[in-house]
């Protein structure tokens, strides 16, 4: 009879973190039911809802992110980090995990040093083609370091380095529906081009901006094209009434889009940010997109994560800077030519790597055993 393994994973704020960290989990449960997960996030941040909501124990950390531009506030981060260190040490000691696995976010960091620090075995999950300072720091002491992309060994122990890729959500994989019923499905025009433009699951402002500065653009192209827009919760209210007053009849809006599988499926043309949960889904489907990266991020990692596959014309990419003025127009002329969203389909999906969670837990179980 196998024993009940106990494994720790940490990590969130995003659900481009937190979406791998369940698909993780629940490849473990697959493998081993029996065995015990704790979640640990950041408080208040979303992976203290979605998790839960998926079935899994959470607990959190008062950590928070530092703050580039007023470097005062800092102060209350530190003693948040200093508290966070604090409990992660009273989690592990209450827990005893078997291993500990870090996805990224605020969390993480403080979780997995403390794990470090008693011995007990660490895995990382770097999702981005650039390394964040977290991880380059755990790096050193941590027993298995899981990427999707190659070159990692710029930033980490090159015998350490497993390319397993990012995992996803698994119903986004599984999707049966054709593009045609999945069109159907959401009550779209199938005589007119799909374009999807997702800020992530918190929203963007840029992409929402652009999107009502070339209002006028896309409103001529009523009979060729419709936008499917997830604007985020935060900014629902706003471009809700700003589309109807300005009589937007082809460009269906919501906050957030729960059956992404659906509507991935619908899309001609994807928009999108450049975070590296959004690239592997999109890497997997094969689907065209345009790039905008977020600059609000450390590293400026979105930026080095669409240039990766600028590189292998598996994606277009525009800086946010200037996508308020050329996006729409850009959507456009890539969304009516079809020999382009062939080419760019056809080489985004060359880069998948596929069953990402498996190839994961594959490196969790060779940690168990040696225990």
């Amino acid at each position: 009879m196998e024993r009940e393994y106990k494994i720790l994973i940490s990590g969130g704020g995003t659900g481009g973190h937190i979406f791998p960290a369940i698909a993780i989990a629940n490849e473990i449960k697959r493998r081993h039911p029996g065995a015990k997960i704790l979640f640990v996030g950041a408080e208040g941040r979303m992976e203290m809802e979605r998790v839960p909501a998926a079935g899994y124990e959470i607990v959190g950390l008062p950590v928070c992110g530092f703050d580039r531009k007023n470097l005062l506030r800092n102060v209350v981060v530190l003693v948040k980090l200093f508290k966070s260190m604090h409990r992660a040490k009273a989690i592990l000691r209450d827990f005893q995990p078997d291993v500990a696995i870090g996805v990224g976010g605020y969390a993480s960091g403080p979780m997995l040093k403390a794990a470090q620090k008693r011995h007990i075995p660490t895995l990382i999950q770097e999702q981005n083609s650039y390394a964040g300072v977290t991880n380059k720091l755990l790096a050193a002491r941590a027993d298995v370091i899981c990427v999707a992309y190659e070159g990692m060994d710029r930033f980490f122990p090159a015998d350490k380095i497993v390319l397993t890729g990012n995992p996803v959500r698994r119903n986004l994989v599984e999707c049966q529906l054709s593009h045609a019923e999945a069109v159907k499905k959401m009550g779209l025009d199938p005589s007119r081009k799909t374009i999807l433009v997702v800020g992530g699951s918190l929203g963007a402002r840029t992409l929402n901006e652009s999107v009502a500065k070339g209002i006028d653009l896309i409103k001529e192209h009523k009979n060729e094209v419709q936008v499917v827009l997830q604007t985020g919760k935060y900014y629902d209210e706003e471009m809700r009434n700003f589309l109807v007053c300005m009589d937007a009849g082809n460009v269906l809006q919501m906050p957030f889009i729960t059956d992404m599988d659906i509507a991935y499926r619908a899309a001609d043309l994807v928009v999108s940010r450049a975070g590296a949960g959004a690239i592997s889904e999109l890497q997997l489907l094969g689907k065209p997109v345009i790039l905008v990266p977020s600059p609000n991020v450390a590293e400026d990692h979105q930026t080095k994560n669409a240039q990766a596959l600028v590189a292998k014309d598996a994606a277009i990419m525009v800086r946010d800077a200037d996508a308020r003025d050329t996006l729409a127009q850009l959507m456009m002329d890539t969304v009516a030519d079809e020999a382009r969203l062939a080419s760019l389909a056809s080489n985004i999906e060359k880069m998948a790597l596929r069953q990402a969670d498996s190839r994961i837990v594959d490196e969790v179980d060779k940690i168990l055993q040696k225990g």
